[in-house]
Formats: C-alpha cells, structure tokens, sequence
C-alpha cells in the first residue's frame, strides 16, 4: 500500500482520489460496518489493514476517499464505534485471506461451498441449507440453528447475527452458495 496518512489530512481526502480505511477494535464491529455501508450503497471492500495501523482486529472497511464523511456518519447512526480513519494516498488493501479460496464439492442433489474453514451445503433442487460445518467460533452454533431448512433467498445472513472471524467466513460461503444456486434455476 501507499503512504497512509493520518486523519485530517487534506490531501486524500480533498483530492477524491484512494479509498478511506475505517479501523475498528472489535472484529464483530468491521463486520457490522460492511454490512451498514453496503446496504447503504457504498463501494465497500474489506482487507487486512498494513501493519502500521493494525490495532488488533484483523479487518479493514474502506470506501472511496470522498464518501469518507458520508460513510462515517452512517456508521455513527447506526452505533458503530469507529477507532480511526486513515486515508490512503494509492493502492488497495490486500484481501483478506480467508475467501480467497473457494472450493465447491458436488454431491449429486447437494452442493457444498467451503470458505476457508467454513462449510455451507444446500440442496440443489430447493436452495435449502441442510448442513453448516466448521469453525469453533461461539456464534455458528446459533447461526446454523437460524440457518439450516431455510432457502437460500430468504435465509438470514451470517453477518446479520454473527460477530466472528468464522462468521465472516460463512458468509462468504453463503454468497457464493447463493449466486451458485440462482446459476442453477
């Protein structure tokens, strides 16, 4: 990545030009941030922070350079606590590693999507979940509770309830099911 600068400099910010890297304590809030900002209809990406202004949570929001303010009142409107913004003058965030791999193993009337450690099966024919495996994390017990039986599009989403790093994983998974699945009607 380019030279990062801090908050309240003009130069990325005025000149429209990089994206906004939003920096956040908890895992849980990133993933609430991406969720808000994307219903919200901003070009939203996630990756993994440099080094220099790593905090603790694995993740980064960012957004085009001139929705910064839009995109933070947004954030605030919704609750979410924000620990900084930096602006970067070029280049992107690296993604995050864990749904850079995607496999899908066929199974005849099912099709199963596997993220990173996270593993999504839903039958062909109705789009309905019939298994979620994976993880550890505290959240995917309830997630897969909510989830299993419900069709594809109509499910809730992992980021609606979940919080963790293995819940941002399945709903990678979960996308990738679904645009799988509306493939094969």
């Amino acid at each position: 990545m380019g030279e990062t600068l801090s908050r309240g400099s003009s130069s990325g910010e005025a000149s429209g030009l990089g994206r906004s890297m939003f920096l956040f304590e908890l895992f849980r809030d990133a993933m609430r941030a991406e969720h808000v900002l994307r219903r919200a209809g901003f070009d939203v990406k996630a990756g993994a922070p440099p080094p220099e202004v790593r905090t603790g949570c694995d993740i980064a929001i960012t957004v085009p350079s001139h929705q910064v303010n839009e995109a933070e009142r947004a954030l605030r409107a919704d609750g979410i606590p924000i620990l900084d913004v930096v602006f970067a003058s070029e280049g992107e965030l690296p993604p995050l590693q864990v749904s850079k791999i995607v496999k899908k193993v066929d199974f005849g009337d099912f099709l199963m999507i596997r993220v990173g450690n996270m593993k999504l099966t839903f039958e062909k024919k109705s789009g309905k979940v019939v298994n979620i495996s994976g993880g550890g994390c505290p959240d995917i017990p309830l997630l897969a509770l909510k989830m299993i039986g419900q069709p594809l599009d109509t499910v809730v989403s992992p980021n609606e309830l979940g919080f963790t790093l293995c819940a941002y994983t399945l709903q990678k998974a979960y996308e990738h099911a679904l645009q799988a699945w509306r493939k094969m009607r």
